[in-house]
């Protein structure tokens, strides 16, 4: 048994004798646009998880980035934002968007909060 566990303890050691040299041949430099640490390449995936395309009828939790005009149609109050406009209602307690109207031209790739 104790040949066993001297064996085994001795394995151990010579794979993490060898694993040390290869820790040098893996470096990443933060700053680059290619390494994930870099300011670049997080602005680029945050803007990817964050940006939507709306369609109508989609029932969404939260407002686009930016948009706050409120304006009333028919006494219905909607949020209105680069031509498309959002109706609040509730699901339950919460409070959800459905996209109501889309104006031709307008942009239906939204970016959202996190």
């Amino acid at each position: 048994m104790k040949r066993r566990d001297l064996i085994r303890s001795l394995a151990t050691i010579a794979v993490g004798a060898a694993a040390i040299p290869l820790s040098n041949l893996v470096e990443a430099r933060v700053g680059r646009p290619a390494t994930p640490g870099s300011v670049a390449g997080v602005r680029r995936r945050t803007r990817r998880r964050t940006r939507r395309r709306v369609y109508r009828h989609m029932t969404l939790y939260s407002l686009p980035y930016g948009c706050s005009t409120t304006r009333v149609r028919a006494g219905v109050t909607y949020y209105y934002c680069g031509g498309i406009w959002y109706q609040p209602t509730y699901q339950g307690t919460t409070v959800v968007y459905v996209v109501t109207d889309i104006e031709s031209g307008a942009n239906t790739n939204v970016e959202f909060y996190e």
